[in-house]
């Protein structure tokens, strides 16, 4: 009897651990279904992705370069002549007023924005920086069209006063509608490329006797430099990219801004008043699928200059 129940007790351990290696096997299994059926369905969905990037690039490419069949690319760069109905589809003075307005937008956001970003991150106390903060990123989620009928409603009509111009639209009421919506932007990413500084840096110059004024100038700025550049070039391709709220404010004229209150025209704005009233085998059609295809070149040489910038920040 004794030695029956001593079998049974020797048994009953041997059972248990059995069963726990078969739960840890059924466990591990089902870990690694799980771990690749979801390696399968990123790649999956990265390649989907990469498959419809490619033939919007091609649809587009393809289409645009259907122009240069009839029109030589020095008419379509150079000329300042877009009369379509006539055969003539220069698209220079698209191109210029283009880069002005960034231009002239980044002169009027980076400064402010890069000075904001500072405040919240160096300068400004918590319960302020933690008023900011949201704001902020509340401004960046706003739709451009209200951006767009803002500056329709309320800054045209105050240009009018202080200008004299009739029509106060142009590449300056543009500029400010874009400074607006991209100023969120420009200022969140510097904002936390100053606060990934190291706090040693900070130190190493106040014992220096440095005052805050010469660490945030001559320490903090140039040690973010590479992440505000990188917001920078953010906040331009969204320039560069933004059509309803350049729309309502520009004017919409086929012609070279002389004035930052003449009426002109960008390649965003020229396409989405146009677009839809041209046939798609002519060439006034392939023209501005010539202007979105620039467009898409700019944006995808703005990002190759994002990631090389940011490889050679990891990289030191």
């Amino acid at each position: 009897m004794g030695a029956e129940v001593e079998s049974l007790a020797s048994r009953a351990p041997k059972k248990h651990t059995e069963g726990k290696i078969k739960i840890n096997a059924k466990r591990h299994s089902r870990h690694l279904l799980s771990n690749s059926l979801s390696r399968y369905y990123f790649l999956f969905s990265i390649l989907a992705l990469c498959f419809v990037l490619g033939l919007v690039i091609v649809f587009i490419g393809k289409t645009a370069l259907l122009l240069f069949a009839d029109v030589s690319p020095a008419d379509f760069f150079l000329s300042f002549n877009w009369t379509p109905e006539e055969d003539f589809f220069g698209a220079g003075a698209f191109i210029i007023n283009t880069l002005s307005l960034t231009a002239l937008t980044l002169v009027i956001a980076v400064p402010i924005s890069v000075g904001m970003a500072v405040l919240c991150a160096e300068i400004a106390p918590k319960w302020l920086t933690s008023f900011i903060r949201p704001v902020l990123d509340l401004l960046v989620g706003i739709p451009s069209i209200v951006y767009g009928y803002l500056g329709l409603t309320v800054l045209l009509p105050f240009l009018r006063r202080v200008s004299g111009e009739g029509l106060g639209d142009g590449l300056l009421a543009a500029a400010l509608v874009l400074a607006l919506m991209v100023l969120p932007t420009i200022c969140r990413i510097s904002d936390d490329a100053i606060v990934a500084v190291p706090r040693k840096y900070r130190d190493a110059a106040y014992a220096l006797g440095s005052t805050r004024l010469q660490v945030i100038m001559r320490v903090v700025l140039p040690a973010a430099k590479r992440g505000i550049i990188s917001a920078v070039i953010l906040g331009m391709t969204r320039a560069i990219g933004e059509t309803m709220a350049v729309v309502m404010v520009i004017g919409n004229t086929p012609q070279l801004a002389k004035s930052l209150f003449s009426p002109s025209s960008v390649l965003t704005s020229n396409i989405v008043m146009q677009i839809s009233n041209v046939e798609f085998d002519s060439n006034w059609n392939y023209a501005l699928h010539m202007m979105a295809f620039l467009l898409l070149l700019i944006s995808f040489a703005l990002i190759l200059i994002i990631r090389f910038m940011g490889r050679k920040r990891r990289d030191a």
